[in-house]
């Protein structure tokens, strides 16, 4: 693997402009994998997902990215420690992201990790407006009328979801919602 662990203390540093230095000096977490992706599978999966997935395979960096779920699975405990063992996360937000309860569960999941760790979370907005991620317009508002329906019970539930949403797409990223292929 190509490790990255000894960048962390430079990583905490460059994450946080008011670090007192304190976070710096707590260890870094065994990591397995260089990179998590995060993504919409009917969306991205033989686009540009397979692409950043071959391109850092060839770099050698150790990627992770789950090829076994099917629509409507939950995430698993493999799935959300792989996101823990991982030094970064690439999210790749497309058209149909929101509509994916699973998608949404591991954004929340990688954020934590951003918040607890210091875990690198990088955006990347396929094919989708950053400013439709962030404020749930256009496709995101229809899929979150269908997930307010379908979750009219744990309401907290899509609060946490479209924080993470609004969060996430605050980060500095790449902005593919222009191009195609």
């Amino acid at each position: 693997m190509k490790s990255v662990a000894g960048y962390w203390p430079i990583l905490l540093a460059a994450g946080d402009d008011d670090d007192d230095g304190i976070e710096a000096n707590i260890p870094p977490r065994r990591e397995k994998y260089d990179v998590f992706i995060n993504f919409r599978g009917e969306d991205t999966r033989d686009g540009i997902t397979s692409h950043l997935h071959a391109a850092l395979l060839q770099k050698k960096i150790e990627t992770y990215i789950d090829n076994r779920l099917h629509k409507g699975e939950e995430i698993g405990p493999a799935l959300l420690e792989a996101v823990e063992k991982s030094t970064l996360s690439v999210i790749i937000f497309s058209q149909n992201y929101a509509s994916s309860k699973r998608c949404l569960d591991e954004l929340v999941h990688i954020l934590e990790c951003k918040k607890r760790y210091g875990h690198m979370v990088i955006p990347v907005f396929y094919d989708i407006n950053p400013s439709d991620v962030r404020k749930q317009h256009g496709s995101y508002a229809g899929a979150f009328a269908q997930l307010e329906k379908r979750f009219k019970d744990n309401i907290d539930k899509v609060h946490k979801w479209r924080d993470a949403l609004k969060t996430a797409a605050d980060l500095s990223g790449f902005d593919y919602s222009n191009k195609r292929g």
